[in-house]
């Protein structure tokens, strides 16, 4: 069941008969590990949205079917914006068509450590399995397994001696993709728990300084929405303080 003190933190930026969109706020995740219960996003949108409970495919782990209703992408815990949820199951064909033919496009604001050198450029580095952590994802020489193809682009929108303040464009989809190639070239994402542990949190952050701005798809009859997520109050307060 979902903790019903969170539904004041979950705001619905964009509605129709197909989709959902929502402001996710960080530290919600989207949907059960099928290990621990605790309120996640696909809860709500069942309880809000009844009809959404059929919707969508199941996703399995470790060997075990975790139902994932409307669920077409997702963001990281730690990671707040925009997410869109399918609404019928037609919707959610078109939209996992769109995701998986990279026709969406998303926009994410960061904070990264370090002045970067470059103003914008493309980070093109494919993304496999850490070499000394089985949490962890790596883009850099070492990584194990299955080495896919995985395509960012930043660029540098405010700097100072100690932080950069980027818009950053994932054009591939690979499971923590945009702190993997951020950590890759050395400027990791502020924050970051998991792939920069020794780094002290700044600017205010006590979570993964990374926020979905927004997200450009098409509904059914071909028309384009691009749906958007103010940026939080943390956010907020560190560009003012950068």
């Amino acid at each position: 069941m979902y903790n019903a003190t969170m539904q004041k933190e979950i705001n619905i930026i964009f509605e129709n008969d197909e989709v959902l969109a929502v402001d996710k706020p960080a530290g919600l995740v989207v949907h059960s590990d099928g290990k621990t219960k605790e309120p996640n996003l696909t809860d709500w949108g069942v309880e809000n949205y009844p009809e959404m409970e059929s919707i969508g495919e199941k996703a399995v782990y470790d060997g075990k079917e975790i139902a994932r209703p409307g669920i077409v992408h997702r963001l990281d815990r730690e990671t707040s914006g925009v997410i869109v949820l399918a609404k019928t199951q037609e919707s959610f064909e078109n939209l996992k068509k769109q995701f998986q033919e990279r026709e969406t496009k998303k926009i994410y604001n960061a904070f990264v450590y370090g002045p970067m050198k470059e103003e914008e450029a493309t980070i093109d580095r494919p993304i496999g399995k850490s070499k000394s952590d089985f949490r962890k994802w790596s883009a850099q020489r070492g990584a194990r397994g299955e080495l896919r193809e995985a395509v960012t682009d930043y660029k540098v929108l405010e700097k100072s001696k100690e932080f950069s303040y980027l818009e950053v464009s994932p054009k591939t989809g690979r499971t923590h993709q945009i702190r993997v190639h951020l950590k890759a070239i050395n400027y990791p994402v502020v924050c970051d728990k998991l792939y920069a542990p020794k780094r002290e949190c700044a600017l205010g952050f006590d979570r993964l300084a990374l926020h979905a701005r927004s997200i450009t798809f098409a509904l059914l009859n071909g028309e384009n929405v691009t749906v958007e997520a103010d940026l939080p109050e943390d956010f907020e307060k560190a560009v003012k303080t950068l």
